[in-house]
């Protein structure tokens, strides 16, 4: 499985970790220097959660990010998660009527 929020859509990126050495000109050395560079990955804080959606009566499990979790917080589990497709309107239930009654025949 893919390291990817479901709600956001971070997922893990690529970076460069600089390896310096020497005093900076603005503390009285020569300048620092770049003495190695090494790709590095920075992956997102994802955690499984159990959310409770009070509009539809159940449990959503999701794969997110901190920053889905405070969004979560902040604007609601139904609206967010409906936004992302993790879940579906409430269908509409039949209508409760008067039964029609049978046609008489003549």
């Amino acid at each position: 499985m893919t390291r990817v929020c479901t709600v956001t859509g971070r997922r893990t990126r690529v970076g460069n970790r600089i390896a310096r050495r020497g005093l900076a000109k603005h503390r009285g050395g020569v300048g620092l220097k770049t003495t190695g560079i090494t790709r590095r990955r920075f992956k997102p804080n994802l955690q499984w959660k159990r959310i409770w959606v009070p509009e539809l009566g159940r449990f959503v499990r999701a794969r997110l990010s901190a920053a889905a979790i405070r969004t979560i917080a902040k604007r609601g589990a139904y609206r967010v998660l409906l936004d992302a497709g993790l879940v579906k309107p409430p269908k509409a239930g039949k209508k409760k009527g008067k039964k029609k009654a049978p046609a008489a025949e003549n």
